[in-house]
């Protein structure tokens, strides 16, 4: 076969160079042939590719397709409820509100409603109109908090300047400080481009604890104070884990870490900075509780919080059981579901690792419940929120507020091309490319995220009206339904039972939880032993092993 490749190749080039006499351009089809020559010679002796190997040239073919088959998948084939990780109807919807296009749907929904999963809120014969709707805020601050936050119920999610443009971290600022909502600096530090246009900010602090660490990267109070000092930082949020990728750190390459980089996250230049997997300032739950309380104190009394993916759900109840023993309550906690969004993570993480946000905000509520501190700690809910209804489930599951990520890169023009990770964002959000940059204008996008952030919100009022509801509080389990399968519907408060208040403080313990409660430990965020349930003998009544 490579053998003929090069014969016809030969005659091709030879015939079309006779004809150059009779026509001159001919020698440009000469040096064209001569080039593809070339490369079929190279893909015939070079060893990392079989196809190329035995295929000289033609087999170059699979990887043009494979590049240009996301595109044309999502412009050519894919329907408005198809698309990974964001269907097409869910992007159309956020790009018509952030341009303030019509957002309306013809001809009734293209939804199965007879699907497994198929939700939707339960309206009410007593609606009330749009407008006696209260203000969609809620204040985040517990009893220890001098300086609480009255929060939007939908805000800016983590997201870091370096994973993000500057010129993408300036319009989300720009639209957090138009629509009078709140930013999430992400834990790459507060970067000029979080200040300049004026947004309330919630700094997020990882494990690397840029903006407030010292030489050897551990936590320094002198630089946390002076950073939550400043008058836009509102909240401040200890990240844990993340839903993405929880329970991994990161590396911050040498090559990457610029001068400008550097300054912002207080590490020396071009030096490769590690963001370990846990945290050094602490190392159990009664030491987040003191490190909560240190920080709260250091930054004047403003609301601190913390983000987790549920992973162990018995470590979360020993995060409770510090809360109470210790006497500090965070102000919030985020919950981040195991769906949630990143510019890059393994696959394995990304897949298989984490609790979907539906259950791990029900378990969290209910365990704030159960031991009586959920009127101290806001609950904010953040992964794959797009929409009004998103915003109205996961509030009535048990959030407080919700986080939206990938809902704002889309307001700013992001067109989910999927490649975050290759520093080759052709809309200028995800890269630090100053070529691709310059094509994200931060006055229009700014704008853009406001007028998403308020459509949203009016879709949101919307629907608590339609339901005779006056503020996104007075939402419950009761108002959700779910189809299980064909022939069974469920109220979320069937799913999802109602823990009693206080009922994890007293015996007998709920069934579900006493294996957790008797694996949680105050001084270690692992368990000291695991446990389990087995059956003895052919009876239904079991007793606890210890593995």
């Amino acid at each position: 076969m490579p053998i003929v490749v090069l014969i016809l190749t030969g005659i091709v080039a030879l015939a079309i160079a006779s004809s150059f006499w009779f026509w001159p351009p001919a020698i440009l089809a000469t040096a064209a042939v001569f080039v593809l020559a070339l490369m079929a010679l190279r893909d015939r002796f070079q060893t990392r590719h079989s196809l190329r190997r035995n295929f000289p040239l033609f087999a170059r073919g699979r990887w043009m397709m494979e590049a240009i088959r996301p595109f044309v998948r999502q412009y050519f084939i894919e329907s408005d409820i198809d698309g990974a990780p964001i269907n097409r109807m869910f992007r159309s919807i956020v790009y018509q509100r952030a341009k303030e296009e019509m957002d309306s749907v013809p001809f009734g929904t293209r939804v199965d409603v007879y699907r497994s999963g198929y939700e939707w809120i339960g309206h009410s014969l007593a609606a009330i109109p749009v407008g006696k709707v209260e203000p969609l805020r809620v204040k985040v601050g517990g009893p220890d908090c001098r300086q609480p936050y009255r929060a939007s119920i939908l805000n800016i999610s983590a997201m870091s300047y370096g994973a993000l443009s500057p010129n993408a971290v300036l319009a989300l600022n720009r639209g957090a400080c138009k629509g009078g909502f709140a930013h999430n600096t992400g834990e790459g530090g507060i970067s000029p481009y979080h200040m300049r246009e004026g947004g309330d900010l919630i700094w997020q602090i990882g494990t690397g604890y840029f903006g407030c660490r010292d030489h050897a990267g551990r936590f320094c109070p002198d630089t946390f104070r002076a950073n939550a000092a400043r008058e836009s930082v509102r909240m401040i949020e200890i990240k844990l884990s993340q839903g993405a990728k929880p329970g991994h750190g990161g590396i911050l390459p040498a090559a990457k870490n610029t001068p400008e980089i550097a300054a912002i996250r207080d590490v020396p230049v071009g030096v490769e900075v590690e963001s370990p997997p846990t945290h050094s300032a602490f190392d159990s739950p009664l030491g987040l509780m003191a490190f909560i309380a240190r920080l709260r104190e250091l930054s004047g009394g403003k609301p601190v919080g913390f983000k987790l993916c549920i992973g162990r759900r018995s470590e979360f109840v020993a995060l409770c059981k510090a809360m109470l023993e210790s006497g500090t309550t965070p102000d919030f906690i985020t919950v981040d579901g195991g769906e949630g969004g990143t510019g890059a993570a393994p696959l394995e993480y990304t897949n298989s690792v984490g609790m979907p946000l539906r259950d791990a905000l029900a378990f969290v509520d209910d365990c704030l419940t159960g031991f009586g501190l959920r009127s101290s700690v806001t609950v904010i809910a953040s992964g794959k929120i797009l929409t009004g209804f998103h915003l109205v489930k996961n509030l009535a599951l048990g959030a407080d507020l919700c986080n939206s990520a990938r809902g704002m890169m889309l307001a700013l023009g992001c067109v989910q091309s999927l490649v975050c990770n290759s520093n080759h964002c052709p809309t200028g959000v995800a890269t630090q490319n100053p070529r691709l940059q310059r094509g994200l204008v931060v006055s229009d996008k700014g704008d853009r995220v406001a007028s998403y952030h308020a459509r949203t919100l009016r879709a949101t009022a919307e629907l608590i009206a339609s339901a005779g509801l006056c503020h996104t509080l007075e939402l419950n389990r009761t108002h959700i339904h779910r189809r299980i399968d064909q022939h069974a519907i469920r109220r979320y408060d069937e799913i999802f039972p109602y823990m009693p208040y206080g009922a994890l403080l007293q015996q007998p313990l709920p069934p579900e939880f006493a294996l957790y409660m008797e694996e949680a430990d105050v001084d270690h965020f692992l368990p000291r032993q695991c446990l389990t349930r087995t059956r003895t003998g052919t009876g239904t009544e079991g007793v606890v092993e210890r593995i």
